[in-house]
This record gives C-alpha cells, structure tokens and sequence, in this order.
C-alpha cells in the first residue's frame, strides 16, 4: 500500500473562444482557462475504516453508491483507488465554482482537481499525458465523445490551441481588451448539440461540412487576431462565428436575444461558448469598464451570472 494521506488538488474553468463543434470533426478550435474559477478536491484519511465516501453539492454517501449523472467521476475514483492500491477509508469533499452544464468545463475540472488530488495524496508524482488519460475516463462517460479540450484547458494554465488528434499547443494572447462570459441562466445541452450537428451532416453533409469549416477557418483567423491585437477584427469573428453557429442549430432564441442586446451596448463581438442550445455566451470589450456596464445591463434581461476577463498577458 502507498503511503496516503489528507491532502488537496484543485483545477479551474475553461471557455472556448471558438471551433465548438467543429472540432469535434478535425478543425481546431482555441480555447481560455479561466483560473480564478476554480474546481477543488480534498481527501480525508479514515484510518480506522474501510469506507470509501464522497461529499459535494450533488451527493454524499459511498463512492460505490453514486448515482447515474455521477458515473464517470465514480469510474475515475475507482480506478484511481485500483492504480493506487489505496485501501484505507476516506473522505472525499468535492467543491466547485463552476455552474454545471454552462460551457465551462465543469466536469473536467471536478476530474482533474480529483486526480491532482489522488495523487497528492499518496505523494506521487503524474505527467501531464496520464493526467489527461485519467480525465478522460471520467469524460468519455459524461460527454460520450469529448474533443479533449475541456480537459487539456482545465489542466492548463496557458490559451490552448487544439486539432483533435493531431496537435495541442499552448498560444500567447496579449489582447488589450477584456471578454465577459455571461451565464444565460439556461443550462446548457451539449450532447443534445451534438446530435443535432451529427443528424445535420447525415441529411445534408455538404452544406454542414462547409460551415464546419467556416468555423475551423474563423479558429485560424482568431489566432493571428489575438497575436496582432487585433480588436476589432476578432469581434467582427465572433460575430460571423455566431451565425454559422445559429445556423448549425445550435443556439436559441433566447440566447440570440441576450448576443443581439450586447451588441447593441458596447460588445465589439459576441457568440455563444460550448456546446450551446443554453449555456454561457461571451462578449468582447476594450476597457473593464464598459465589460462592467455591460454585465449590468444584461443582468437586467436574465442573465445570471458574468466573469470578466482580461486577455492581455495571458
């Protein structure tokens, strides 16, 4: 048995600039970690015991008795516990900042604050490719066909550039402006999006091919944006990446209304982040004063929750 013993892991949010959806199907997309929203994990020893128990906001009890939405963080314990030949009693409390099914990554950062966790807690060491591998056992049961930037962002401190499969690359964004990320109140339907892109390409696989292009070639027009300081070109993207988006099926009318009156009050650009059809959307503005004025102004037409983040030095 390793040695094992209380100990903490934490992870934080992510938000997908662009390419959601698209790079399910080999574009790239990029994609932010948000640090200041943070997933936490703590174990606690129960030497004493051989009880193996979970505490959150969604469930406590024993890890083998966790419910149906909790499978993937119960296959992740489990296996973590098998590898780590743990077989003393614990604790584990998990606590998060991040809004469920909002399109930032909440299920990804549970599992990787759990895993740094785990790890610490038996004093051993884990690279960031098994990091990955463990996340996902997690996420392939939550999302069913994760693209994998979900849990390379949460595990990252850097703007990560991502072609499925292929290539994973950290990026420099020095932007002299601030994003605000605006919770819509609606929980988001990622897999229902998913499905709905899917059916798309089965009844009309040329059109929704292109526009999943469009999307791919908008991703490559943002990165040189963002290394050019180019605002007002990259709002101008996230506009044109929304209604490529609308028309995939993926957004809503309730989330189109909250995009069309933050353009009318000061956004450069704005598009919806994550899987859609709900979720959060987000807004690019030049000061953190009008990002301010602005979260004001669409808290007023339901807007729940806002995060303002400043791209430069990132």
């Amino acid at each position: 048995m390793h040695i094992f013993h209380d100990a903490k892991g934490s992870s934080h949010a992510k938000i997908i600039l662009i390419g959601e959806h698209a790079v399910v199907y080999g574009h790239p997309a990029i994609a932010l970690p948000l640090k200041t929203v943070t997933a936490t994990a703590s174990i606690k020893v129960i030497p004493s015991s051989s009880e193996q128990t979970i505490t959150s906001s969604y469930y406590n009890g024993s890890v083998d008795d966790m419910p149906k939405n909790m499978l993937g963080i119960k296959k992740l314990i489990l296996k973590l516990v098998s590898d780590l030949r743990i077989e003393n009693g614990f604790e584990l409390h998990l606590s998060s900042q991040l809004p469920a099914e909002r399109g930032m990554g909440s299920s990804a950062a549970v599992a990787i604050s759990i895993i740094r966790c785990f790890y610490n807690a038996t004093d051993t060491r884990i690279n960031h490719k098994k990091l990955l591998s463990y996340a996902d056992i997690a996420e392939k049961v939550t999302h069913n066909n994760p693209s994998g930037l979900d849990a390379t962002t949460s595990a990252s401190d850097n703007p990560i550039w991502l072609i499925r499969n292929k290539e994973i690359t950290p990026i420099p964004i020095n932007l002299d402006a601030y994003l605000l990320i605006s919770d819509s109140g609606i929980k988001g339907q990622t897999s229902e999006a998913i499905k709905i892109v899917k059916d798309q390409l089965n009844t009309d696989e040329i059109s929704t091919s292109s526009k999943l292009a469009a999307l791919g070639r908008l991703a490559q027009t943002t990165r040189d944006q963002l290394a050019n300081n180019d605002i007002v070109g990259l709002g101008k993207t996230f506009t044109l990446a929304q209604k490529d988006l609308i028309s995939l099926g993926v957004s809503t009318p309730k989330l189109d209304n909250l995009i069309n009156i933050a353009l009318k009050n000061g956004s450069l650009g704005s598009k919806l982040t994550g899987g859609g059809r709900g979720g959060c959307f987000i807004s690019l503005l030049k000061t953190k004063k009008e990002a301010e004025v602005l979260a004001k102004i669409l808290n007023q037409h339901g807007v729940t929750k806002n995060w303002i983040e400043p791209l430069s030095n990132l």
